[in-house]
């Protein structure tokens, strides 16, 4: 085994494709094809099941896979221990979504841009289930989540926190100031969401059914939720951090009803795979300042 194999394996492992593999290591296509079968004659093991112009990992190639990306950690480790001098460096690629962009990572970004310049964080905007399926591919390196459910198969989690979720209007809203609203008042109402497949979006939704679907009003991103609340076309369901500045400025009012559902944020990575000292970091500050701010915010 060459460890220039094993990088371009990793490389068509994560993308699923010879072509897209090639483009980015800036090989010809059939470097990438010699290697890859280079690589399996050496170990005696088909890696790719080849499926028209479709390919997909072998049970060995998993396997593999989970050891490449722990020999090559522990190689450009080497090579910064022995460079001498060089602190933490190299990309992270994050998935993570609007509300812990916007409202959560601003500190640990800031953190990371003054402590520790040479790494660069990648942030990739994506739903939960799919920020688990590139997590699982080995396309993310880390991903952020806010779901009920803190066990992903094939996963390692830390719940940073629960996420207060709250039903926000106008302050002008018919419902607005009224106590005990029941799911019959909530129907009846227009409700502006967030696309599906948003874990508190899906649960509300859920909650609200009986028959067919709700038909809710999709938004593109919870900003764009916020104009449409305070522009009083509806009500929202949304992390209590998104809205907490609009609630304190009175643009908004919090509605008499209480979620029978939460959620968490949590932070997830592959199971199994070898933590570098730059992923390390990462998960120890994100842990360390989400609790910080979630303390001060119960506090205050």
């Amino acid at each position: 085994m060459e460890i220039r194999h094993l990088v371009t394996f990793q490389k068509v492992a994560t993308l699923m494709s010879f072509t897209r593999a090639a483009e980015e290591l800036s090989y010809a296509q059939s470097s990438v094809t010699t290697q890859i079968r280079a690589l399996e004659t050496s170990l005696g093991v088909e890696l790719f099941d080849r499926l028209g112009g479709r390919i997909r990992l072998t049970a060995a190639g998993e396997k593999l896979l989970e050891y490449a990306e722990q020999i090559l950690a522990l190689t450009d480790a080497a090579r910064a221990d022995l460079a001498g001098g060089g602190g933490p460096s190299g990309t992270l690629m994050i998935g993570t979504m609007e509300s812990i962009t916007s409202y959560r990572m601003p500190p640990l970004l800031e953190f990371f841009h003054h402590r520790y310049p040479k790494v660069q964080l990648s942030l990739r905007p994506s739903l939960c289930a799919e920020t688990c399926y590139a997590l699982r591919q080995g396309i993310f390196d880390i991903g952020f989540l806010m779901e009920q459910e803190t066990r992903h198969q094939g996963l390692e989690t830390v719940v940073l926190a629960e996420e207060p979720l709250v039903l926000v209007a106008a302050p002008g809203h018919p419902l607005a100031g009224r106590n005990g609203l029941s799911l019959a008042d909530l129907r009846a109402a227009s409700i502006l969401a967030t696309e599906a497949g948003c874990a508190y979006r899906d649960l509300f939704e859920e909650e609200l059914r009986v028959e067919g679907t709700i038909p809710f009003l999709e938004f593109g991103t919870i900003e764009a939720i916020k104009r449409g609340v305070t522009s009083g076309l509806g009500v929202a369901l949304l992390p209590s951090v998104t809205v907490a500045g609009e609630l304190e400025k009175g643009e908004m009012t919090q509605l008499g009803w209480e979620a029978p559902f939460s959620v968490h944020t949590q932070l997830a990575w592959r199971s199994g795979r070898r933590l570098s000292r730059e992923l390390k970091l990462f998960i120890d500050q994100a842990v360390r300042l989400m609790r910080e701010d979630m303390s001060l915010a119960e506090s205050g």
